[in-house]
């Protein structure tokens, strides 16, 4: 494996393991210098969101990066107050012209709404099948959100975005993943930050010479649960890709996993407001 290995989604399509989260960089220069950075150390993958307001920023990175724009994969989300048919339709079309492109490589359904759910998935599912997105999924989705998305959908999640780290490892819901075809991608996979006060990943560091977020980061594409680590530093950008100069082992797997809390540092997906 390198920075560029890519996953398989249920499609087709090759989605990169290592790609760049931008949850609060703000938009203009700090995007901009950090979708430059990542690329430039060879990240092939962005994931922004229409809530994080920087898609202008990483839509004008993009463009003025020397990394052709068909090597790159793009990710932004429909946002609560954007769900349903309609506002999914004209929330798409904002997104692509902030982004500045004329396709997305992944449309998200931001959190789960048992109102609009339906809506947003058909305006989804019609923008795949024109081609205007390559690939759709959804994003903090339990197991019942699940099943309530397959019960109607005729075109399968590819992915679903959650919040996954050594403290809130959610087997049950990754196996759902697995049985349908779901790739999993760990959003806040270092606990913003929080990784590296956590003894465990400090001393298998210390084993392989690697440092915590490092040791995290190895350990969930090693299970192929895609990473979306977010700096907008670029020695940190740096490190956050450079997962192959080591190998961990079976006890270290086994240690890492004996940390789980159920533990979020994010909202409960059935306590968001507004879904």
């Amino acid at each position: 494996m390198n920075i560029g290995t890519t996953t398989t989604l249920n499609n087709g399509i090759e989605m990169p393991l290592i790609g760049l989260g931008t949850y609060k960089i703000d938009d203009g220069e700090a995007v901009r210098s950090a979708v430059h950075w990542a690329l430039d150390a060879g990240y092939r993958a962005i994931d922004t969101a229409s809530m994080y307001q920087n898609e202008t920023g990483i839509g004008a990175a993009v463009a003025d990066s020397s990394v052709d724009r068909s090597d790159i994969f793009i990710t932004t989300k429909i946002w609560n107050s954007d769900q349903g048919y309609d506002n999914t339709m004209a929330a798409f079309e904002q997104s692509m012209a902030r982004l500045d492109t004329d396709y997305l490589d992944l449309l998200l359904i931001h959190w789960p709404s048992k109102t609009h759910m339906a809506g947003t998935w058909k305006a989804m599912e019609e923008l795949y099948e024109a081609k205007a997105v390559r690939t759709i999924g959804v994003s903090n989705f339990l197991a019942h959100h699940l099943d309530q998305l397959t019960s109607f959908a005729n075109v399968a999640p590819a992915v679903n975005q959650i919040e996954h780290h050594p403290f809130l490892q959610q087997p049950a819901l990754l196996a759902t993943c697995d049985q349908h075809a779901i790739k999993v991608t760990a959003w806040a996979p270092l606990m913003r930050g929080g990784v590296g006060n956590i003894d465990t990943l400090v001393a298998i560091g210390e084993q392989v010479g690697a440092t915590p977020a490092q040791v995290t980061l190895r350990w969930m594409i090693d299970r192929g649960v895609i990473v979306i680590p977010k700096s907008a530093r670029q020695q940190r950008i740096e490190e956050n890709g450079d997962l192959f100069g080591f190998e961990l082992t079976e006890t270290h797997t086994a240690q890492i996993a004996a940390l789980d809390q159920n533990s979020r540092t994010g909202p409960n997906p059935d306590d968001f407001p507004g879904t």
